[in-house]
């Protein structure tokens, strides 16, 4: 049977504000990514939802990101490869203190916003990002887009590369993401965020923005908790993946 794992961003938030339901979520996701400090979150909200996490069985991954608070990590930043590497181990360390305080540890890695954007092509930064992991924990998977400078690197460090798609970002023919800032880069219709998750998890394949068929083989699907109706929309595609035939699971 065809196996899935479903991801989220969690734990966006900073202080008494809150940007994602994390524990409506956490009830329906396979694995966490959640925010380290840099884009979103803060030390009680990320013990909170490791907590959660813990309590429900969800994978722990650490969400890491360019020091951009005000931009929530979405901005085009240039920071010198081993300034990075160290501030990629400094958030895995802060998160893994709360993962292991609730009983459990970090699973896995993934960036966020730009500075994932940004590891499918430079392989400078990319290199950054898995000294990091490699700094913080020799052992920890990779999370991230096919054929990107990122998994490459960390295959070659010898670190577990896993591939991602996403069921709500539209795609280029070269199968990337198309860039937020342009029209029709984030699909909402849910009865087509659905069709693309089956499609993804099933045959691989997703329509890129041009009408192409693209190639898109991913161990991981993400589901962006920061949409308005994504508890709702998570919940649906779980359900239509598993009436598919897809087994949902955890990848980590």
């Amino acid at each position: 049977m065809t196996s899935i794992d479903l991801n989220a961003d969690l734990g966006e938030g900073f202080g008494r504000w809150q940007l994602t339901d994390d524990e409506r979520l956490l009830s329906v996701v396979t694995s966490a990514n959640v925010a380290c400090g840099f884009h979103a979150g803060d030390a009680a909200t990320m013990r909170r939802v490791c907590e959660l996490a813990a309590e429900r069985g969800v994978r722990i991954g650490a969400q890491v990101s360019y020091r951009d608070l005000a931009g929530f990590g979405r901005r085009a930043m240039d920071v010198p490869p081993a300034e990075l590497a160290a501030e990629v181990a400094y958030q895995i360390g802060a998160l893994e203190v709360f993962a292991r305080a609730a009983g459990t540890r970090v699973s896995y890695v993934k960036p966020h916003g730009a500075l994932y954007n940004r590891v499918v092509r430079d392989e400078e930064q990319a290199g950054a990002v898995v000294d990091g992991v490699r700094l913080a924990d020799a052992t920890l998977p990779v999370l991230g887009l096919p054929g990107s400078r990122l998994l490459e690197y960390a295959e070659k460090a010898g670190l577990p590369a896993v591939t991602e798609a996403f069921a709500d970002r539209a795609y280029t023919e070269e199968g990337t993401l198309v860039p937020r800032a342009h029209e029709g880069a984030v699909v909402t219709d849910p009865e087509a965020v659905v069709e693309r998750s089956v499609g993804l998890a099933r045959d691989g394949v997703v329509d890129a923005h041009s009408g192409a068929r693209v190639e898109v083989r991913a161990r991981s699907l993400c589901l962006h908790g920061d949409t308005p109706g994504a508890v709702e929309l998570a919940r649906l595609v779980r359900e239509r993946l598993q009436a598919s035939g897809v087994r949902v699971e955890a990848f980590a």
